[in-house]
């Protein structure tokens, strides 16, 4: 026998009537106001597909501006990546480095090895895939004695600036890091100097203009000191064993003394030939008793002071530009020195094989 279900009446108080003429608002848990499944979904896809437009034009705007932050950064050489030693070349910018000023080169390595490099070296990326050192000169060179005994040493931090920065550009960066170093010496200023104004692909006028483009920012009586050491170092640069520890003061004096007494100059390269093995002190206490005044000796008799003091005479410098196939050889020819760049690497050849074409090139320049 089946129960009967039992009903209950519920009675619902009556809707206030509307305002005649306002719009009829229906219930929106009713069956006219009730959304189904399907406009459900629809309604949340719509808003999941905004908001990931909103989402991704905020990542195109994000990497907008990271790109043209990256690009800056990069202009100013400031994206920093490991390149190999091998591809760093060191040919664009002449670099007249003496190789008993690095002696503590050896420190350098030591620290590097001990605590890493903290200041990447500067290059520029040039059009074979290769790069030119604008800055880091030591560091470049502590890494590749220490990649000798350390494959992890064949690749080195630099910072990457564009191809295409002028030569002037290049000589100020190097100069400007210089600047910084608390060793630096008035002869190495005055070496970069005479090397930017030597450079055929800078066409300086001469060392006074070098000195003001590559020192502007230094006060003028610094630029005068340089000036000074560059004409020091064109009288006795040849019989120098260690100009770089020449002291402001003891230079100054020595221009001055070899100025006012131009027969002092072959006194003191005299007085220098007698120590060939001498230490750093040794050279300091012959040009510092020269500088006081003591020991200058009177020109032999008969010798003609020009034969004397030939470094006071003006000189010029040759400059020549020849085609090769692996490039252009750019030479410099100036007093006592002569200087060959060219795109190719030189150590290739065997000792001997240098020997006999450099025998080969003076005697043809001896030759009538």
């Amino acid at each position: 026998m089946s129960r009967k279900r039992r009903t209950f009446q519920i009675d619902l108080p009556d809707e206030p009537a509307a305002p005649q003429g306002a719009p009829r608002i229906s219930d929106p848990t009713g069956p006219a106001g009730r959304r189904g499944p399907m406009a459900t979904a629809v309604r949340e896809t719509g808003s999941s597909r905004a908001a990931r437009a909103d989402t991704v034009d905020a990542i195109r705007a994000e990497n907008d501006r990271l790109a043209h932050e990256f690009v800056a950064l990069k202009k100013q050489g400031l994206i920093v990546a490991r390149i190999p030693l091998d591809a760093v070349k060191t040919s664009k910018l002449i670099r007249d480095r003496h190789t008993k000023a690095d002696a503590d080169l050896r420190d350098l390595v030591a620290s590097i090895r001990e605590v890493g490099l903290s200041n990447p070296i500067q290059v520029e990326q040039i059009e074979d895939g290769s790069y030119e050192l604008i800055q880091g000169f030591r560091r470049l060179a502590a890494f590749r004695e220490l990649s000798q005994d350390d494959e992890s040493y064949a690749t080195i931090p630099a910072g990457i600036a564009p191809a295409g920065q002028g030569v002037d550009m290049l000589y100020r960066r190097m100069v400007d890091e210089n600047l910084v170093r608390k060793d630096i010496s008035f002869a190495e200023m005055a070496t970069l100097a005479r090397d930017y104004a030597i450079d055929p692909q800078v066409g300086a006028p001469g060392v006074d203009a070098a000195i003001k483009v590559l020192y502007a920012s230094s006060n003028a009586q610094k630029r005068s000191y340089i000036r000074s050491f560059t004409i020091l170092l064109e009288m006795l640069e040849h019989h120098l064993e260690y100009p770089e520890e020449i002291p402001r003061a003891l230079g100054l004096s020595l221009r001055t003394r070899m100025s006012q007494m131009p027969e002092v100059q072959g006194a003191i390269v005299r007085a220098l030939r007698d120590l060939p093995n001498r230490t750093v002190e040794q050279e300091l206490s012959v040009l510092r008793r020269f500088a006081a005044g003591a020991d200058e000796k009177p020109a032999p008799s008969g010798q003609d002071k020009d034969t004397m003091t030939p470094a006071l005479k003006p000189r010029g410098k040759t400059t020549l530009r020849i085609e090769r196939p692996e490039g252009t050889a750019k030479l410099v020819a100036s007093h006592g020195r002569v200087e060959l760049k060219l795109d190719k690497d030189f150590s290739d050849y065997e000792a001997s094989r240098m020997e006999q074409a450099v025998l080969s090139f003076l005697r043809t320049l001896d030759s009538k």
